[in-house]
């Protein structure tokens, strides 16, 4: 089972209960999040920009017209392509799918097409299955279905355009229903992406994990199709695109990382997969990135490579089977880089930044060199300035910083030499959010626990009006923590 982030510890009331209860919400979160994933459909960029310059013209078409398109195509005629192309660029519009679908034996001929030996009018027939491939709605795209067969065979034709396009349907269809999955399983799509994935087409490599990406998302993937994927030995290919050295470049590797995070999070042996490298090579991808930042040099859409890669280890180090080997990465520069990718995204991209937060909320539970090590590369300040931000990013730096007041004394009193710990737990105490104020009482009392002038220090900074207003919160177990920290530290000080 996945985890989520290292819990704090309670010792204020039912201590256990407590705790039970908070782990349970936050791996209901974390499953939340695995589940929910991206289901996406994609047309390639020449048939977007195509599908944007006709709406530009808002277009009207009807169904007399799309008939008569038809009939030009049923006839053969000189022009066929002309009519080809034109039914391509009204495909794009979800009423003129509707239409289309609704003519007798339209995917037959536009099959007939597709396997035809005319290179232009294979290609342009490609293009119109992919435009209702992409549709909206599963009952026009559906219609694509008796198409499988064909566009699994030409996956080892000689056109990497034509290829290309075929690997862009079935992943299109592949996101609709199970069904489909399962025929595509049965007809060998595991097998045929083996060898796109080798393709020296970087085009060809990137629509193979894609199509490969959606099915590895599907709720049936751990039983049906992570099985196939490891029989025909593809994780090594994948780990190997997570490289941006690579010649086949940064949109390849952003499939893969996908690719790789599901099927980590299938609750496959993370043993096996770690033996091939993806560890390593995340970390080392996630390092040069850190690096990229901190030296101004990263691209557009770096974002999007950072988010899988950082999913992807975070559930790897949730697994048991790696815990010997988070020791390991204290001293490589994984910490550094991740602080430079959270301050870089926070303002843009705070998703980004609270996906390498939750990494890095598994990399401290219980790990005291890890919880060493943010100190450090003076890392607490850092995660100081984050307090502020809304949107799970405070509760998830503060359960940072409870993992490492967690570890003892020691770190509890180097905790405190940061005089701004105070006023950031005071921040918090303040806010509407429950769980954010739940765990600044919990932060704060292993510090006042631990050191002896924390106490001082903590009213120096209004710490106990921070404390005596929490006493008026509409929720019963803040109160009687507020309460317990009050008695027990500051008794003389009550107004």
């Amino acid at each position: 089972m996945l985890r989520a982030g290292g819990a704090v510890s309670r010792r204020c009331g039912a201590v256990e209960a407590i705790r039970a209860r908070r782990r349970q919400q936050e791996w209901a979160l974390r499953k939340a999040r695995r589940e929910t994933q991206l289901v996406s459909k994609r047309l390639l960029r020449e048939l977007q920009d195509d599908g944007e310059e006709m709406e530009t013209r808002e277009p009207s078409v009807t169904q007399e017209e799309v008939s008569q398109l038809y009939q030009r195509i049923q006839r053969g005629s000189e022009d066929r392509l002309a009519a080809l192309q034109s039914l391509c660029q009204l495909l794009h519009l979800a009423e003129v799918q509707k239409m289309f679908v609704r003519l007798e034996n339209c995917i037959h001929i536009l099959i007939g097409l597709f396997t035809s030996n005319l290179a232009s009018v294979q290609l342009k027939a490609a293009q119109c299955l992919l435009r209702l491939s992409h549709a909206d709605d599963p009952n026009v795209s559906l219609v694509c279905l008796p198409a499988t067969p064909y566009l699994l065979t030409y996956l080892s034709g000689q056109s990497a355009k034509f290829t290309e396009q075929c690997l862009y349907i079935l992943g299109n269809l592949a996101a609709e229903n199970k069904a489909v999955r399962n025929q595509l399983l049965l007809q060998g799509v595991v097998q045929a992406l083996v060898g796109c994935l080798q393709s020296p087409h970087g085009a060809v490599v990137e629509a193979a994990a894609y199509s490969l990406s959606q099915l590895l998302q599907a709720k049936e993937a751990r039983e049906k199709i992570v099985p196939a994927v490891l029989e025909v030995s593809l994780t090594p290919r994948l780990i190997e695109l997570l490289d941006l050295d690579s010649e086949l470049g940064m949109p390849t590797a952003v499939e893969c990382a996908w690719c790789l995070h599901y099927i980590v999070s299938s609750g496959v042996d993370s043993e096996c997969l770690v033996s091939q490298g993806v560890l390593h090579q995340a970390v080392t991808l996630l390092i040069a990135l850190g690096r990229a930042i901190d030296s101004g040099a990263t691209t557009d859409g770096v974002e999007l490579l950072i988010y899988p890669v950082a999913r992807c280890l975070g559930n790897l180090t949730a697994s048991c089977d790696t815990t010997p080997r988070r020791s390991r990465l204290v001293d490589c520069g994984l910490l550094p880089a991740l602080s430079s990718i959270i301050s870089k995204f926070l303002p843009t991209q705070p998703s980004v930044s609270r996906e390498c937060l939750w990494l890095l909320n598994n990399l401290t539970v219980g790990e005291e060199r890890f919880c060493s090590a943010f100190l450090k590369y003076n890392l607490v300040p850092v995660l100081l300035q984050l307090i502020p931000f809304c949107g799970g990013i405070n509760t998830l730096v503060l359960t940072l910083l409870g993992n490492i007041a967690e570890m003892g004394p020691e770190l509890c009193e180097k905790l405190r030499q940061h005089r701004e710990i105070f006023s950031a737990l005071c921040t918090s105490m303040r806010t509407a959010d429950t769980e954010a104020v739940r765990l600044a009482l919990e932060v704060l009392h292993l510090i006042l626990m631990h050191c002896a002038q924390a106490c001082v220090e903590f009213a120096n900074q209004n710490g106990v009006e921070a404390l005596e207003a929490i006493q008026y919160n509409s929720n019963k177990e803040i109160r009687v923590r507020a309460n317990f920290l009050m008695d027990r530290y500051f008794a003389d000080k009550a107004v």
